[in-house]
């Protein structure tokens, strides 16, 4: 079993920041010096056990020249006892040395991870198997590390990224009201609101995006009738499809039964994917939302008629913070609703139409799990 190391052309990003690039001899020593002592400490219990040995054979010798004056074993007896004292011996020692370096590659790596390394495996060549399965779990162990940590850098980024814009929005036009260049009139103060509100929902969603990924969402989950939900949804975007002439349709069966569900969180997801639906449908286009039963489970459509998903976009387009090209929201939404969807014990997916448009559905067990 050998450690793997890997060479960094640059300062790697999981290296402390108060710490210098590349690291100094002593921070390499240390890493060394815990790998050293492990392997010295199984190398004294090897030298020990075998130095017991050693005394134990001698006293048998001694015992066995002693029944030999007396009429005792023969040599032969005594000559086997040698060569199966010094066979064992060297296997134990062989299996303690097979024992040691494997663990202080062990140790040597868990150093690594402990500053910051995440970067740090180990290969399961050689050894004995509980220590490869060891060598395996660490190297698990350390790939999740190195990906949350990713995650969390990439996450800190986006954030920054999203907030940055409305705050910039804020910041100036109140600077240009101070300075003298925009009238302190209602119209420019609402225009501050709303840039307000916009930010205020990025901080609800994030917020919201955190505690589903954390498990720490609440549902208040109460039996609902889904085709009521569904209309409700629907009526509220009376206004903006009309502005842009797009019609919305709802096809759903009379017999559609009562479910348990957090109405609130699954309006929310109804808005999101409607809202979307509507914001891509061009003029005089359609959308049709229907919902079905399924094999114990509720499958609601949202289908519209716009020109689709980008291909390249498609299987990305539930990651948090992506939008396409044509997106202009926070790149939130639709990880939202998939979270809540998974919080509630169902799928979300979206596909595209054969022709133009596409399909958003999730599915949604009718009784609590």
């Amino acid at each position: 079993m050998t450690f793997q190391r890997r060479e960094w052309h640059g300062r790697p990003p999981w290296w402390p920041e108060n710490e210098p690039w590349p690291p100094s001899p002593d921070r390499a020593r240390t890493w060394r010096r815990g790998r050293t002592r492990v392997v010295r400490r199984i190398f004294f219990v090897v030298a020990l056990t075998l130095f017991l040995s050693a005394v134990g054979a001698a006293s048998l010798l001694s015992r066995l020249f002693d029944d030999q004056r007396t009429g005792g074993p023969p040599i032969l007896l005594l000559a086997g006892i040698i060569i199966v004292g010094v066979l064992l011996s060297g296997r134990l020692f062989v299996a303690m040395r097979r024992l040691a370096i494997p663990l202080g590659d062990l140790v040597e790596a868990a150093n690594r991870v402990a500053d910051g390394d995440f970067t740090a495996r180990i290969t399961t060549e050689h050894g004995p198997g509980s220590l490869r399965r060891v060598a395996k779990a660490f190297n698990t162990m350390t790939s999740r590390l190195a990906a949350q940590e990713q995650q969390r850098r990439n996450l800190m980024a986006d954030i920054a990224h999203e907030l940055r814009t409305p705050l910039s929005v804020v910041q100036g036009r109140l600077e240009g009201l101070v300075d003298g260049v925009y009238p302190r009139d209602d119209t420019t103060i609402g225009e501050v609101v709303e840039e307000t509100k916009l930010l205020a929902r990025l901080v609800d969603d994030l917020q919201t995006l955190a505690n589903a990924e954390a498990g720490t969402l609440t549902l208040r989950k109460e039996p609902t009738d889904p085709a009521v939900l569904i209309q409700e949804v629907v009526r509220s975007f009376t206004g903006d499809a009309q502005s842009k002439q797009v019609s919305i349709r709802t096809d759903l069966p009379p017999d559609l039964p009562i479910i348990t569900i957090d109405p609130l969180r699954i309006r929310e997801v109804l808005v999101n994917l409607i809202s979307n639906a509507v914001r891509h449908t061009p003029q005089a286009g359609h959308i049709l939302i229907t919902a079905r039963m399924d094999d114990g489970r509720m499958a609601v459509r949202v289908t519209d008629s716009g020109p689709g998903i980008p291909p390249d976009d498609l299987p990305k387009i539930f990651d948090r913070f992506y939008k396409g090209t044509t997106s202009r929201g926070s790149g939130l939404g639709l990880t939202i609703a998939r979270n809540l969807i998974h919080g509630h014990g169902g799928e979300i997916r979206a596909e595209n139409i054969p022709g133009n448009g596409a399909t958003l559905t999730f599915t949604i067990p009718t009784i609590s799990e």
